[in-house]
């Protein structure tokens, strides 16, 4: 992924809301394939990490992007963009190279 396309991610991203939160229970199988699921239909997302997870923000993205197979666009704080482009229903068009 370019900087312009990351830099239009974050600009759409802005808008979002968080889908889901990270709690204490961190990162279980259930929640990485519901965030696969949701990545699929919405390409775009926003998660949340409570103050009761232990776990970095950052590590928290790098293994979700490992285990969903999608992108992460930023981690700012206690929140974390991924971005996945969708095979079927492409809902975001992604700037040239």
């Amino acid at each position: 992924m370019t900087s312009k396309q990351r830099a239009y991610l974050k600009g759409l991203a802005m808008k979002l809301d968080p889908v889901f939160n990270v709690g204490k229970s961190s990162i279980t199988p259930e929640f990485t394939s519901a965030i696969a699921e949701v990545l699929e239909t919405r390409e775009l997302i926003k998660i949340s990490v409570l103050k009761n997870c232990l776990d970095e923000p950052r590590e928290i993205a790098e293994v979700l992007a490992e285990r969903t197979h999608s992108q992460v666009v930023q981690v700012i704080g206690k929140k974390i963009v991924l971005y996945k482009e969708s095979k079927d229903n492409k809902k975001i068009e992604l700037p040239k190279k």
